[in-house]
């Protein structure tokens, strides 16, 4: 496996590994402010967007490459 492989690889896993972290702490701050149906989804919402916009950067990534015939 060469360096780039293996760095990419483990940029996905650790960073996964960070976000499934940082959604335990949002659920565990709902949990403890005892924030309620509402404001546990606000806050998921509020505080999990820049986690959803880093899953959804690779599939959008990958959509555009395909609408304009990129292979790569």
């Amino acid at each position: 496996m060469e360096t780039e492989q293996f760095e990419a690889l483990m940029m996905y896993v650790l960073v996964g590994g960070l976000i499934v972290f940082m959604f335990f702490i949002i659920w565990d701050l709902a949990k403890k402010s005892k924030a309620g149906r509402l404001g546990t989804a606000i806050l998921f919402l509020g505080l999990g967007l820049c986690l959803f916009a880093f899953l959804a950067k690779p599939v959008i990534t990958y959509i555009i490459e395909m609408a304009r015939g990129i292979h790569g």
